[in-house]
Parts: structure tokens; sequence; C-alpha cells
């Protein structure tokens, strides 16, 4: 019988010498008088079925064929095994809450090595950022009330340009750390799953080869979807006036719907880049097969896992900020506030990395289960057998 769950009809049993679909015994002609038994077309496979010894044969229950055992505990209800689990996760297809879970389990399992990796890369992507809100922030330009069509639009071009110089080494410094810290949290992921622990420098001698491809792919993504949404909202801000706004503001959000498509059809490369060494075009269309037919369920689970993270840190911000404006006393961005923001930001970022990196690569693993029995090579990597 195949051991694996899902990979039959629950009741269905194989035939010994079989392909794997369970051939049922002919049934017996009904006697001629017809007051013999008139047996059920649903017979149990041949051979397979034997009645109990010492006593009548009972009776079938109620709408269950012969021969199918009743319901028992474990997968599915349907006496199937439950699935192997030697890591955080049981191998079978998962659900919302096993990935999610499975996250959160793996940041608890293995705090030392996840959060050796997490607590340096907020660190120092925090102090960064404190230094890029001291000295780059830029102040909303203030306008006559008489300010001409002309002051306004430079006005507003200068602000464009100075909030740019902000947000550039921002981008960089969180790509960089969401590289880093995505690059090596695969890797203590993927052994998650097996139950094997990693430690730091297995884990970013396993990792650090596939870094260039990864910051690569990193930034191809978020670059592509601003010159998209660039060019969709070019001609209205070519055409200006009422006119022009309106067409602007249909490009853009049309290029938001498309941007958002892709993103989630390209959402599993980052894993199968790290995962099966593959090159940065070749993981971008390993990501689209996995996802294909399966984008409405992935985009759920990023969308849920993106929203429980953002209410998770939302939660450790708030008493932060808080203490921040009553020791610095206003809303100016003095040291003391941005200080007391960057331990609020260290705290979150490296408890918020795991699970983001966690759910990612989890949903490769499901999808590859669900496509090509994944599972079972896993159930062979933590027997630590190949054949």
């Amino acid at each position: 019988m195949n051991d694996t769950p899902g990979r039959n009809t629950p009741g269905s049993a194989p035939s010994d010498g079989q392909d794997g679909s369970a051939i049922p015994a002919q049934p017996s002609p009904p006697e001629p008088d017809g007051s013999g038994p008139q047996w059920s077309k649903d017979q149990p496979p041949a051979g397979r079925w034997s009645p109990p010894q010492g006593g009548p044969t009972p009776p079938p229950a109620p709408g269950r064929a012969w021969g199918n055992p009743p319901p028992q505990r474990g997968w599915g209800g349907y006496g199937a095994p439950p699935a192997a689990k030697p890591g955080v996760i049981p191998l079978r297809p998962l659900s919302v809450g096993e990935i999610l879970e499975a996250s959160v389990t793996t940041l608890r399992r293995y705090w030392r090595t996840v959060l050796a990796v997490t607590v340096p890369v907020a660190v120092v992507t925090q102090i960064a950022l404190a230094f890029v809100q001291r000295y780059l922030s830029t102040e909303p330009p203030t306008l006559h009330a008489d300010a001409t069509p002309t002051e306004q639009l430079e006005a507003a071009s200068a602000y464009l340009r100075a909030s740019f110089a902000e947000l550039a080494p921002t981008m960089l410094v969180s790509v960089a750390a969401s590289v880093f810290t995505s690059a090596l949290l695969t890797v203590v992921v993927s052994r998650a799953v097996l139950g094997r622990s990693v430690t730091v420098s297995e884990a970013w001698r396993e990792a650090s080869p596939r870094l260039p491809q990864l910051l690569v792919l990193s930034l191809a993504l978020p670059l592509g979807a601003g010159v998209l949404a660039f060019v969709a909202m070019l001609p209205g801000l070519l055409l200006g006036g009422a006119g022009g706004a309106m067409l602007a503001f249909l490009g853009g959000t049309a290029a938001f719907l498309v941007i958002v498509w892709l993103l989630i059809r390209f959402g599993l490369a980052s894993p199968a880049l790290m995962l099966e060494r593959q090159g940065v075009v070749a993981a971008l269309k390993r990501s689209a097969k996995l996802v294909s037919g399966s984008w409405w369920r992935i985009f759920g689970i990023t969308l849920l896992a993106q929203l429980l993270i953002m209410i998770f840190t939302m939660i450790l911000t708030i008493p932060f900020t808080a203490i921040a404006f009553a020791l610095d006393g206003g809303f100016e961005v003095t040291w003391t506030y941005l200080l007391v923001m960057a331990v609020g930001g260290i705290i979150s970022s490296s408890l918020t990395y795991p699970v983001a990196a966690g759910v990612s690569v989890l949903l490769y693993v499901d999808q590859r289960i669900r496509r090509e029995a994944l599972d079972l090579e896993l159930a062979k990597a933590a027997a630590g057998t190949d054949d």
C-alpha cells in the first residue's frame, strides 16, 4: 500500500502486482430462485480480504464498502498513517496555519542561530537608517498663499529630488539587509524542515556563493516595478492638468495591479535560487512555474503573513515611539529620538526577518511537495538514505 498520504483516494487499496488501482472482485450471480444473498457491487479487492475467524461474517456498515478500513485517527481521518515530521513541518501538503506556525517554530527552536544572523544585521541597518534620517531627511516646502503654478511645480520637483536622495540609501540598506538575512535564513529553514540544526558559519559557507545572484534578483524586482509604474504614469504626467492627473492615476492603478501580480508570480525565485543553485533568470522561470495555478493561494498566504508581521511590528513600535516622544519632548529628529526608535527597530527586525524568510521558503517547499512529490525526497534525506 502506498505510504504517502494523499497519493490515493482515501479507502482505496492497490492490488498485488497491479499499478496501484484497486480492482474489485466480480460480484457473484444471484441464486436462480432469487432467495440467495444479493452481493453488493462494491466488493473488496481479490485476495486482499478474508472473513474473520470463529463466527459468522458481520454485515457491512451502512455507506461503507466491505474491505475499507474504518476511519482512524491520522491525516485525513481515513486510517492513513500520519505524515512523517522530522522537523518543523509534516512531510505533506501544508495548510496556511502550518506554514505560519513552522516559521515561528523555526525561530523558537533554532533561536541561537537565527538571532545570531538577524540581530547584527538589524543593528547595522538601524544605525545606517538613523544617520540617513538625521542628515538627509527633507522638510516639505513652504509656499506663500499666492505662489504661481510654476513656483509650486519647482518646489514640488525640488522636494521629490531631495526625497529620492533620502530614499535611495534607505532602499539600498534595506535591500542589503534583506539579501543577507534571507540567504542565511533560507539555509536555516531548509535544514529545520529535516530537523537538523546549522551554525552561522555553516550557513554562511553554503549561502555566500549565491549572494551576488540574490542581490541582482533583489534589486531587479523593485527596480523593474518602479520602471513599470513610471512608464504607466508618464503619459498623464506629460499631459498635465486635470485630464493628465486622471490619466496618471489610472495608469498608476493599472501598474500597481500588474506589479502585485508579478511580485507574487516571482515570489519563490529567491528560495529557488538558493536551494536549487539556479541563476537569476532560471530562478524567475522556476518561480513562475511553481506559482502557476496557485497564484491566489500564494497571494493570500503572503498577504496574511505580511499583515501579521506589520501588526506585530506596530505593537512593538508603539511603546518605543511613545518613549521617544516623551524623552525628546518634541517632534524634531534628534539623536535621542533616533536612538530610542532604533532600539525598537532592532527588536522588531530581529524577530520579523526569520518569519518572513520562513514563509517564503515554506511556500516554496509546499509547492514542490504538491507538484513534484518533494516530500518523498525529504523523507529519504531525513532518514539519511538516497535510494
